[in-house]
């Protein structure tokens, strides 16, 4: 006897979603709010590849120092990305690599041929 075929009626069997407390909730859309916002974004994912310093995130996202800095700063906060001082320089880095994940499948997503 064949499966049935994957439709929309019969979608692929998922595993239940994690469970998430009311406050954790607020604070993963808190998350999703941080990364709402390009310029956020598009720091989040300079940050991919490793530690980079403010000013070379500045200097390749075309933005003023002083603007990423504040942006890093609610990143930061959000647990979005790290920073390790280095000498005077403070190199950041995505977080983990959950935040990683999410953000390279999320890419991968809207890089898809749409047919």
């Amino acid at each position: 006897m064949s499966a049935a075929p994957k439709t929309a009626a019969n979608p692929v069997p998922r595993p239940p979603a994690p469970a998430l407390r009311e406050d954790k909730t607020f604070e993963l859309a808190d998350m999703f709010k941080m990364l709402g916002d390009p310029s956020r974004l598009r720091i989040v994912i300079a940050t991919l590849e490793g530690p980079v310093a403010v000013s070379d995130i500045a200097d390749r996202l075309g933005l003023s120092l002083s603007l990423v800095s504040h942006h890093l700063r609610l990143l930061r906060a959000a647990r979005l990305v790290t920073a390790d001082r280095r000498g005077k320089q403070i190199f950041y880095r995505i977080h983990d690599q959950h935040v990683a994940h999410v953000i390279s499948d999320m890419i991968a997503h809207v890089n898809e041929d749409v047919e």
